[in-house]
């Protein structure tokens, strides 16, 4: 038997065979494995026979826990030599922590794939055929279009506005201060209607480009769905 040492010895020799662990690249099947190892290592020792090879080749045997072996699995014996249990990799607290990390990571992972997955399939649906993809570019720059054409209407019946109200200021010899308040306050709006128009059609500008980023990088996307539905035999876009 090894000498009775304790399975919480100073943890350098587990942070070494941690190290090992992680140079292979942990698998999902592996971190499941340590996962179960770092709940299993909070519970009393098995009572039996810990058997091991530690990482010289030396079959180890002893009645708890091997402290050569904490970076690897240990097999418990009954008396009768038969298999009791079988102890993964004990764990520091900073190994559980990056584990418990990884776990999460690997969580957050599945659940992206399977978001990008339902858009795909949403975007298929609803755009069969690049057709269908390029109608919808359109009707989206035609309704842009409408407002657009709208505010520049408007911007030529305030032109059209503030040509009257130059008329009258003739008589007053061009000079705005000895205009009466009633057609300084025309002035005024017409002025800051004719700058609010002007930001409107600068936003549906700037909408309008970001729509067109938009289905850009749909269109990108999409391209490569149809042509992997069509190498599996679906309709061609």
């Amino acid at each position: 038997m090894s000498a009775p040492i304790s399975a919480y010895e100073p943890q350098r020799r587990a942070a070494r065979g941690w190290c090992r662990l992680s140079a292979l690249g942990l698998g999902a099947g592996m971190l499941w494995a340590l996962a179960t190892a770092a709940d299993a290592q909070q519970q009393p020792p098995i009572n039996g026979i810990y058997t091991c090879t530690d990482a010289n080749g030396r079959k180890l045997r002893s009645d708890r826990p091997i402290a050569a072996c904490l970076d690897r699995e240990q097999t418990v014996l009954n008396p009768s030599g038969t298999v009791r249990a079988r102890v993964g990799p004990s764990l520091s607290a900073q190994q559980r922590a990056e584990l418990e990390e990884r776990k999460k990571e690997e969580v957050l992972e599945r659940a992206r794939e399977a978001e990008e997955k339902r858009r795909d399939r949403a975007m298929l649906a609803r755009y069969p055929t690049r057709e269908a993809h390029d109608k919808e570019r359109g009707e989206a720059h035609a309704r842009i279009d409408a407002v657009v054409l709208e505010a520049e209407k408007r911007i030529v019946a305030l032109h059209d506005e503030r040509k009257k109200i130059d008329r009258e200021l003739e008589f007053y010899q061009g000079d705005p201060a000895k205009a009466p308040p009633a057609l300084r306050r025309q002035i005024e709006y017409v002025t800051q209607s004719l700058q609010a128009q002007r930001r409107f059609i600068q936003v549906q500008e700037n909408e309008r480009q970001r729509v067109d980023n938009r289905f850009n990088d749909e269109l990108q996307r999409l391209t490569e769905l149809w042509q992997a539905q069509q190498r599996a035999g679906g309709s061609a876009p």
